[in-house]
């Protein structure tokens, strides 16, 4: 299960148990909808209730980014698990978005903010 909030300034995600298919393509369409009227997008992404996510959604992922690595900004991701790491990196080299994962919420939207008042953006 996902729930997604768009915002002004960033699109805000936590996942809870598996992260299916179904989840990812509202992500992506969350993603579509905010770079239509807005361009590039932060993403803050909570994956601390995450349990695990299905192959499908795993190869989603992958394509997604393939075909939209201009598409954010900065991704903040905030896990308990090294292994996601991991992930980051690989997702990195897709993406030319910057990739950072915290242990807490409130550093992951600090550094949000920080590439927002970097661009000017209040």
């Amino acid at each position: 299960m996902i729930t997604i909030e768009v915002r002004d300034d960033f699109i805000s995600a936590a996942v809870f148990g598996e992260f299916t298919l179904e989840d990812f393509k509202e992500f992506e369409d969350a993603v579509e909808y905010r770079n239509r009227f807005g361009g590039p997008v932060d993403v803050l992404l909570d994956l601390r209730g995450m349990l695990g996510f299905t192959i499908d959604a795993a190869w989603e992922e992958f394509r997604f980014a393939r075909q939209h690595p201009s598409d954010f900004r900065r991704i903040a991701i905030v896990a308990e698990d090294d292994w996601l790491a991991l992930l980051t990196w690989l997702e990195s080299l897709f993406l030319e978005a910057e990739i950072k994962v915290f242990d807490s919420e409130e550093e992951a939207l600090s550094w949000l903010k920080e590439g927002r008042n970097e661009r000017g953006n209040p």
